[in-house]
């Protein structure tokens, strides 16, 4: 039966609470959390660092970090504005993305200097498969894309053999979305050659064995094709970790597999925010907010809220509130403040209301609500070591270790 571990997508030093929570994982029983260099632009890393200093040493040791590369964000992708790093793929105007020697060697110190390590105990390359995304969009025969995909990936598999000879990582492997692809999907990622890439690329660097340990990839209740990745992995003796456990996609559309109460304050907060706005001057805004009442149940997944939150409407409201004296403003910014934070917890209900209703064939053998039986199904998997869970809560984490019981 798999096991939890503490996933740190989101995760950042500057949230207490994420401290919190990573201390109560420790506390409870987790022994691997996992992170990468691009989470939280690295925040992520120096939480991690400050809630392993609450432990003594033999804690500290018991803990395994695994941390990934590749990603070219936030002021990574400044510092390539400055000085070009090597064999970049540019995504998008704000993720570009490397897995050269170089560029390995470089993140690599700076996740120990965060971390405040000597030595991780896993590195994994972070979604190679962009290389991919490139050449789809270049029109590439499929040949010689996956010829310098693996040519690239055997050149950064020499790389971290160098480091495990140093001694800057115990073992390494790939987290990759593209190993939870269909086999014949033109993004797939091909898995069955990694281990003899592993294998000559430690006789390259000099070692005797190879160090390629741990493969990481989407699987869910709703997306099972990365079982056979797992099955693979497992049967060559590496270990599977499992990420997006609660967030699923089936048919192009997300969907969040938890259940949410619905919040009682919600109404409340909705008619004070109201009655503050009903004049002249705030009429925009009393609008708006009606608006988004309407509309609150017509959101595919939270996940479309936060992106909506943040392009449409936290700038709406910053225009509406401009002329708003300062001796008023902050009164009503309290007031909005609570709304939002009530709005983003009925929108979560009413999110989980319309899952559970067409995701209900999968739910029908399991009487528990919709997040124990996503995680249970997961944990029935013989093929899966570690489910990552974002616990960034820790009551979050009770919940989670009581299932194990």
């Amino acid at each position: 039966m798999s096991t939890f571990a503490f996933g740190t997508y989101r995760v950042s030093d500057e949230n207490l609470l994420h401290i919190e929570a990573l201390k109560e994982a420790i506390e409870s029983g987790i022994r691997l959390i996992d992170t990468s260099t691009n989470y939280s632009d690295g925040g992520a890393e120096r939480a991690i660092a400050k809630a392993m200093g609450f432990f003594e040493d033999e804690i500290r040791d018991e803990i395994k970090i695994v941390s990934k590369f590749g990603y070219i964000q936030g002021s990574n992708l400044q510092a390539h504005k400055e000085s070009p790093f090597e064999d970049v793929v540019e995504y998008s105007e704000t993720c570009f993305h490397s897995i050269s020697k170089s560029f390995l060697h470089r993140e690599l110190t700076q996740s120990l200097e965060r971390l405040q390590l000597n030595r991780i105990d896993c590195y994994l390359i972070h979604n190679p498969e962009y290389f991919i995304f490139e050449a789809l969009q270049e029109k590439m025969p499929r040949d010689a894309m996956l010829d310098t995909m693996f040519a690239r990936i055997y050149e950064a598999f020499v790389g971290l053999e160098e480091e495990v000879k140093e001694g800057r990582i115990a073992s390494y492997g790939i987290s990759s979305n593209a190993f939870s692809k269909a086999h014949n999907a033109e993004d797939f990622l091909p898995y069955e050659d990694l281990i003899t890439l592993a294998q000559n690329a430690a006789k390259e660097a000099g070692n005797v064995h190879h160090s390629f340990s741990t493969v990481e990839l989407p699987v869910n209740l709703l997306e099972r094709e990365g079982l056979a990745c797992a099955a693979w992995a497992k049967s060559n003796g590496l270990r599977v970790l499992v990420n997006r456990p609660l967030n699923a996609q089936k048919e192009s559309l997300m969907y969040r597999l938890a259940e949410y109460t619905e919040p009682h304050e919600y109404y409340h907060a909705l008619n004070e925010l109201l009655e503050i706005c009903d004049n002249d001057q705030l009429q925009s805004l009393y609008n708006l907010i009606e608006q988004m009442d309407m509309n609150k149940h017509k959101f595919g997944w939270i996940g479309d809220y936060d992106s909506f939150l943040y392009t449409q409407i936290l700038p709406s409201v910053k225009k509406m509130i401009e002329s708003v004296h300062e001796d008023v403003l902050e009164i009503l910014l309290k007031y909005i403040e609570t709304f939002l934070s009530e709005y983003k917890k009925m929108v979560e209900y009413e999110c989980s209301k319309a899952t559970k209703i067409q995701l209900k064939e999968f739910f029908v053998a399991c009487e528990s609500v919709m997040q124990e039986c996503a995680l249970l199904f997961l944990m029935r998997q013989d093929d899966i070591d570690y489910i990552l869970v974002g616990m960034r809560k820790p009551s979050y984490i009770q919940e989670i270790m009581a299932l194990k019981e």
